[in-house]
C-alpha cells in the first residue's frame, strides 16, 4: 500500500478580530462543530469499509490576543489578564460545554487590555477519536452497517491522541516554547482538556456536562449515602434553587417543580470512582465524588477534574489522630500539608509551600461553629487547626519507625493517605482547596479502629461532617468569583484564563 501524502481538510474560516465576548464563542463554537462533523463523517465512512485516497485532518479553534502594553484595567483580579505585552494563545475544546466560562475569561480580556480577540483555525489536529462526545468506537457502530474496517492503519487516515504533546508543562511551569512563538493563555490546550473529559466518564460515570463548579471528595461510601438520600429529599420537596440529582450512569432525577421523573440506566458495575451531582443552573451545585483510598486515586481524579475550572474543592475525609488530646469524632482543619505520598514529587517539587487559602479556612471554621453550635475557645473541644500528613502506606503505623519520627518533626496533628494530593493538585492547577478530616482512629495511642467502633462512629458522625462540608461551599458559593479565586494560586507569570 502506498503512504498518503495528501491531506483532506475543510475549508478554512478566516481569522477574525472580536471586540464582543458573547460573538467571539459563537465563532469558536461554529469552528469547532464544523470541524468535528467533518471528521465524524469520514470516519464513519471508514468505519464502514470505505478506504480513504487522502488523510484527514480538522484543526481545534483558537483565541489569540495581542497587546503591546503592560497596563491592565484592574490589578486585583488573579486573572483575565496576560501578564506582559506579545501574542498570547490557546486552542479550545467543547465551547458549548465552556461557553459561560469562556465568555467571562474573553470578556475580561477585552476589557482589561481594552483590545479585541482574535478567533480563528489552529495547526493544532482534533485526533478523530475526540470528535465524538464519548467512546469514538460505541458511537460510530451505532451508526454502520456492520461492514468491517479496511485494511488500512486509523493512523494513516486519522490523527489520534498524541500523549507526549498532552503534557500539563503549562500548569507545571516547566512549558520551554520556541523562540517568538505565541505565550500560552490558558492552563490547558485542547487536546489535554478533551483526555480528561473523556476519562472523568471512565471513572466517575457522569459525563462532563453534569459536573458543578464546588466539589467534594470523599474516601467512604457513607458519605454518598448520605449525599444521595439529602439530594433525594431536596429534589422530592421541589427546594427552588436546585434542577436535578445525577447519579452515575447518567441517572437524572428532575426536581418535582419542573415535573419530576427519572430518566438513565444505572451501570451493572459502579465506576471506580463515581460521581453524584446536585446540580444548580450556571453549574452553581455540588459534586460529590467518592474517590476511594489513596494518594493515586486522589491525583488521578484531580487531574481531571481541573479542566473543567472548578471555584473549589474540598477534602472530606477520615484520619488518625495523632495526639492524645484528640477524640474520635473530633475535627482537624488542615493549615498544611507533608506530602509523604509522593504521586506529585516530579510535577510540584516538595519545597514548594501548599498555602491555606483564607477563603476556605474561615468558610469551613464558621460552617463547624454553626453545625456544632460551639464558637470561640470552646470551638476547640471539638476541632483542631494544623498540619496533616498524607502518606502512601496504609499499614504506616506498623512500618518504619522514620515515619513517626518526621510526623513529630513536622507537628503534624492528623494523618491520611489523600488530603496532601488533592491540595497539592489543587495549588498546582489553581484550584481553590481545602480540608477537613474526622479523626476515626489514633494507633499511636491505642485506639485502632475496630470493626464494630468504626459503625458506630461512622453513624455518628457522617451526617453532620457532610453537613458542614455543604455549609462551608454554600458559604464559598456567595462570594464573587475573583475573590474565591486567591492570588496565592497564581505566579509571577501566570496565564490569563482562570
Amino acid at each position: 500500500m502506498h503512504p498518503i501524502t495528501s491531506v483532506q481538510t475543510p475549508p478554512r474560516i478566516a481569522t477574525e478580530a472580536f471586540t464582543d465576548a458573547a460573538a467571539a464563542v459563537a465563532r469558536l463554537e461554529e469552528i469547532y462543530e464544523r470541524n468535528t462533523c467533518f471528521l465524524r463523517e469520514r470516519f464513519e465512512a471508514y468505519a464502514n469499509g470505505g478506504a480513504l485516497a487522502t488523510r484527514v485532518r480538522a484543526t481545534y479553534p483558537f483565541v489569540r490576543i495581542m497587546t503591546s502594553s503592560y497596563a491592565r484595567l484592574d490589578s486585583r483580579l488573579s486573572y483575565g489578564f496576560v501578564a506582559r505585552p506579545g501574542v498570547h494563545e490557546t486552542t479550545v475544546t467543547r465551547p458549548d460545554l465552556f461557553r459561560a466560562y469562556l465568555t467571562e475569561q474573553i470578556r475580561l480580556l477585552i476589557e482589561n487590555h481594552s483590545v479585541p480577540v482574535e478567533i480563528g483555525e489552529s495547526a493544532e489536529p482534533i485526533p478523530v477519536h475526540f470528535s465524538y462526545r464519548r467512546d469514538v468506537n460505541i458511537e460510530a457502530a451505532s451508526s454502520g452497517n456492520g461492514k468491517s474496517m479496511p485494511d488500512q492503519p486509523l493512523r494513516d487516515v486519522f490523527d489520534t491522541p498524541d500523549l507526549a504533546a498532552m503534557d500539563d508543562a503549562i500548569a507545571n511551569g516547566t512549558l520551554q516554547a520556541p523562540p517568538g512563538s505565541p505565550e500560552p493563555l490558558a492552563l490547558f490546550r485542547a487536546a489535554r482538556v478533551d483526555y480528561s473529559l473523556h476519562r472523568l466518564y471512565h471513572y466517575t460515570g457522569s459525563d462532563p456536562e453534569h459536573f458543578q463548579n464546588f466539589v467534594i471528595f470523599t474516601n467512604y461510601q457513607f458519605y454518598v449515602d448520605a449525599f444521595a438520600q439529602l439530594c433525594h429529599e431536596r429534589i422530592g420537596s421541589g427546594e427552588a434553587r436546585f434542577e436535578a440529582f445525577v447519579a452515575p450512569g447518567n441517572v437524572i432525577t428532575r426536581n418535582v417543580r419542573l415535573g419530576g421523573g427519572k430518566i438513565g440506566v444505572c451501570p451493572q458495575r459502579m465506576p471506580q470512582m463515581p460521581a453524584f451531582h446536585l446540580v444548580e443552573p450556571r453549574c452553581r451545585g455540588i459534586t460529590l465524588i467518592n474517590i476511594g483510598t489513596g494518594p493515586s486515586n486522589a491525583r488521578t481524579i484531580t487531574d481531571h477534574v481541573a479542566v473543567l475550572r472548578p471555584h473549589a474543592w474540598l477534602m472530606l475525609g477520615h484520619c488518625a489522630g495523632l495526639r492524645s488530646t484528640q477524640k474520635l469524632g473530633d475535627y482537624v482543619l488542615a493549615h498544611g500539608y507533608v506530602r509523604e505520598d509522593h504521586v506529585l514529587d516530579q510535577e510540584l517539587p516538595l519545597w514548594a509551600p501548599i498555602p491555606a487559602l483564607a477563603e476556605m479556612q474561615v468558610a469551613l471554621e464558621q460552617a463547624v461553629s454553626e453545625v456544632t453550635g460551639l464558637g470561640g475557645f470552646e470551638l476547640k473541644r471539638v476541632m483542631r487547626t494544623g498540619t496533616v500528613a498524607s502518606v502512601d502506606n496504609r499499614n504506616w503505623e506498623i512500618g518504619d519507625p522514620a515515619i513517626i519520627r518526621r510526623l513529630s518533626q513536622s507537628r503534624a496533628v492528623a494523618l491520611d493517605m489523600e488530603s496532601a494530593a488533592i491540595a497539592a493538585n489543587g495549588f498546582r492547577f489553581r484550584v481553590p482547596y481545602g480540608t477537613l478530616l474526622c479523626v476515626s482512629d489514633k494507633p499511636l495511642h491505642g485506639e485502632i479502629k475496630l470493626a464494630a467502633m468504626a459503625s458506630e462512629f461512622y453513624r455518628q458522625r457522617v451526617g453532620q461532617h457532610l453537613e458542614i462540608g455543604l455549609k462551608a461551599l454554600e458559604k464559598l458559593k456567595s462570594q464573587a468569583s475573583e475573590r474565591l479565586h486567591s492570588r496565592k494560586l497564581r505566579s509571577f507569570a501566570e496565564v490569563a484564563f482562570q
